[in-house]
């Protein structure tokens, strides 16, 4: 064990628990109490009694399967890959630097977590079917419903049939043993409706406003529903900022994984009112793959007006072709034209929903877009696909029966981002800009090192040490060799964790550690951003032209 690791026995002795990523959960018991139970008493509150009656909440799925009908049980989730999931989760122990000092030891100045160790995710290539002798997995599953889909977008009256069938796939899958997470849009066009206004506002401030209106609208709703089926939900409002430090990214998914524990459906939505950056472009899309990858779900369902990516707008052109199945998404980009909007009341299109694909992808999450209008076809999709009868379906293959028609993005091969990279990449908010020379380019992408001050050119921004920057290079800088004039003249390398401020680091940049002392006074770190903290996110088409 590394210096700058905490054993987690030795924090539990001192009554400091650890936080973790990824924690299987207990088993669940069978009995679920009367809510009445839980009233308080005058007299006070007895700690026991009440720890007694959470444990009780969890509800044992393995037992409620057994009850069903053998053929719903055997609904296991094969998405083109066998995953295990691993019993040694990664957890956040340490706020100290990766990286050594000049004396061997390390910093404890700098806030940078450490300890997010390998996915809790493994892949091979191989594909496992699952019969009637095999146990049955249990999954965990990402619904994300777009605006147009909870509400009409022109009248932003609700599509109550849509949304109660909705209801009854969720509840249909818990029956199955699985645990499923429901990300809704719709608080804007629910508060268009209340207030009755006829277009979304424009000003930021306005639709925050319409936001906070239709948001307890649009829970009430969903509470009604789901009461008729008994099942508990529970409002889980994010933003960016929320999971930009690596105690809230804990906190959130903590959270997550006890409310599953509980058997109650989180229903997620972008806290728009207090977002300082507005309500941005598809954030509900990202947000729904964010989440997936955090709580390493097992399938990602992007809701939406049709009932497949297709190559062009088919309302628009009826030669448009159906894209199957994406294992590439670099394949993609050019033979799809997404260049839709999306509706009046939502943020999003197909662009966004391709972003949160890709996103999920790089979890080791199984993306699916299909039609909201039909969600039925949920389970029958998990039923073809788990049977192993579309493992020969083709990028752009028509034989692909009605009834399950969607777009299936396969995970990635290999292992997935482990979890401290997806946090770094996705979950912080970028401070600022490092700018780097060709040689750190290839230190960094190619040969996976460390990022120096040598290698930097410029810095932009004013961030303190440990916030996440993004590390950029401007191909203006490309050998003669490799210029490409189809890239774009700054290309984003990535993200990483700085292990200075920005205005230490423009005394250093374009020098070498041993002129620390002489620069700076001291040198509590040799590189500005230890490899263990960077993100790189640069496609195989890119790095193939670039080296």
């Amino acid at each position: 064990m590394s210096n700058n690791e905490i054993n987690s026995e030795d924090c539990k002795s001192n009554n400091n628990p650890i936080p973790t990523l990824g924690i299987d959960n207990p088993e669940k018991s069978t009995k679920t109490p009367d809510s009445r139970e839980f009233t308080p008493k005058n007299e006070g509150v007895d700690n026991e009694l009440v720890t007694q009656k959470l444990n009780a909440l969890s509800v044992n799925q393995d037992s409620k399967v057994k009850n069903k009908n053998l053929k719903k049980s055997e609904l296991a989730i094969d998405s083109g890959k066998s995953y295990s999931r691993n019993n040694s989760k990664p957890n956040l122990s340490s706020y100290k630097s990766n990286s050594p000092n000049h004396s061997g030891k390390t910093p404890t100045h700098h806030g940078t977590p450490n300890s997010f160790h390998s996915s809790s995710r493994s892949h091979n290539n191989s594909s496992s079917h699952l019969n009637s002798h095999t146990e049955v997995k249990k999954l965990t599953i990402v619904l994300k419903l777009g605006s147009s889909s909870v509400c009409d977008p022109v009248t932003h009256v609700p599509h109550l049939s849509t949304l109660f069938a909705i209801v009854e796939v969720i509840s249909s899958l818990k029956e199955m043993g699985h645990d499923v997470v429901l990300v809704s849009s719709g608080a804007v066009a629910t508060g268009l409706r209340r207030l009755d206004l006829p277009a979304k506002p424009k000003s930021v401030a306005q639709k925050q406003a319409v936001a906070a209106v239709g948001q307890g609208r649009l829970m009430a709703l969903y509470d009604n529903m789901f009461s008729h089926l008994d099942m508990p939900i529970a409002q889980v409002l994010i933003t960016r900022n929320d999971l930009s430090h690596p105690t809230q990214y804990v906190n959130a998914y903590n959270t997550f994984m006890e409310l599953l524990k509980m058997n109650v459906v989180p229903i997620v939505n972008e806290n728009d009112t207090v977002n300082s950056g507005g309500i941005r472009f598809g954030d509900n899309d990202t947000l729904s793959a964010i989440t997936a990858g955090m709580i390493h779900a097992d399938y990602l369902f992007l809701l939406t007006d049709v009932d497949c990516l297709y190559t062009d707008n088919p309302r628009n052109n009826p030669d448009a072709k159906r894209v199957i199945v994406v294992d590439d998404m670099s394949k993609l980009v050019d033979s799809v034209d997404v260049s839709s909007s999306g509706s009046s009341v939502g943020t999003g299109g197909m662009a966004t929903k391709l972003v949160a694909a890709e996103l999920a992808m790089a979890a080791g999450v199984c993306t699916i877009i299909t039609n909201s209008d039909k969600p039925k076809r949920i389970i029958d999709i998990i039923q073809y696909f788990s049977e192993g009868r579309g493992e020969n379906l083709s990028s752009h293959n028509e034989s692909i029966p009605e009834s399950v028609l969607c777009t299936r993005f396969l995970p990635n091969k290999g292992p997935s981002l482990a979890d401290r990279k997806w946090w770094i990449k996705h979950g912080m908010r970028r401070a600022g800009t490092l700018f780097i020379d060709y040689g750190a380019l290839v230190a960094l992408v190619k040969n996976k090192k460390s990022l120096f001050a040598a290698g930097i050119v410029s810095v932009e921004g004013v961030f303190g040490a440990s916030q996440s920057v993004a590390i950029c290079f401007r191909t203006s800088l490309l050998p003669k060799e490799h210029s490409d004039n189809n890239l774009p003249q700054v290309l984003e390398v990535g993200n990483g964790l700085v292990n200075y401020s920005s205005t230490e680091i423009s005394r250093i940049k374009g020098h070498k550690s041993e002129s620390f002392m002489d620069l700076l006074g001291y040198c509590d770190n040799e590189d500005v951003i230890h490899r263990g903290n960077i993100a790189i996110n640069i496609s195989k088409v890119d790095f193939n032209k670039l080296f």
